[in-house]
């Protein structure tokens, strides 16, 4: 009895099984997310590049999203977002916001190519986050259409619609149509989730499968409405809704034009 005693093992042996695991389980994470963090922050840009940006941020940004891009009651910060994250909303036109709403409006770009680059480059150098991609993974030509369109269909389509012709949201907000948009902006929005969208990290969807979907939207970009007008790409409401407004037009004409003969 006393050698079985001696073998038990201690009350808090479980306890530390469990700190141990963990401790184990962290490690693995924070080492998976230094890696694609790693991965993504590959856009170089050089000492002149930041100083510019920081110039421009202070002059534009600052007052929103305070001195050091560390956040204000008015916008959030900054740090860790991503050289990707500056390029998409300035370059899409989005920020510097126009207006308080629900969400910021794509409108006429602010800045030049060369500004949008200097700004990316002073976030980038506050903290890790996703980079401007390269221009060979946005080669929509090297994409697989038919994959990209199944992705797209299982991860987009609730929001963005089949078509990728948009729709609304809760409380105002709404997915914007992809027609039109840049190869560059579509995977930087992926990889930085703006607004309402998630985030696909390499993890998620892998670049290879990003470009597949951005061949798919720009497939069917090319392809336009071989069968007549789209009537908004809402499927069976709008088509019914046209249906039966059209419809009743032509009962409404056709009893005034009996209405007329008989008198």
């Amino acid at each position: 009895m006393k050698a079985l005693s001696q073998r038990r093992r201690h009350p808090l042996a479980a306890l530390a099984l469990l700190l141990m695991a963990l401790l184990v389980t962290g490690g693995i994470y924070a080492a998976a997310s230094t890696a694609n963090e790693a991965q993504a922050q590959t856009t170089t840009f050089t000492a002149n590049d930041v100083e510019e940006g920081s110039k421009l941020f202070s002059a534009n940004c600052a007052s929103c999203h305070g001195m050091g891009a560390t956040g204000s009651d008015a916008a959030p910060s900054l740090v860790g977002v991503g050289a990707a994250s500056v390029d998409f909303q300035v370059g899409s036109g989005r920020m510097p916001l126009q207006m308080d709403g629900p969400q910021a409006q794509a409108k006429p770009v602010q800045f030049t190519d060369e500004q949008i680059r200097q700004m990316a480059a002073y976030v980038a150098s506050l903290g890790a986050g996703p980079a401007i991609p390269d221009e060979e993974i946005l080669d929509a030509s090297e994409g697989d259409s038919s994959n990209g369109g199944e992705l797209f269909r299982v991860n987009c389509a609730m929001c963005h619609n089949a078509a990728a012709a948009g729709g609304a949201l809760t409380r105002g907000k709404f997915a914007p149509s992809i027609d039109g948009t840049s190869e560059k902006h579509i995977y930087e929005a992926m990889v930085t989730g703006p607004q309402n969208m998630p985030v696909f990290s390499d993890a998620n969807i892998s670049p290879e499968d990003k470009q597949d979907i951005i061949a798919f939207l720009k497939t069917i970009e090319e392809q336009g409405s071989p069968g007549g007008a789209d009537l908004g790409s809402l499927g069976p409401v709008s088509e019914g809704l046209f249906i039966w407004v059209a419809g009743l037009g032509v009962i409404i004409a056709f009893t005034v034009w009996l209405t007329s003969r008989s008198s």
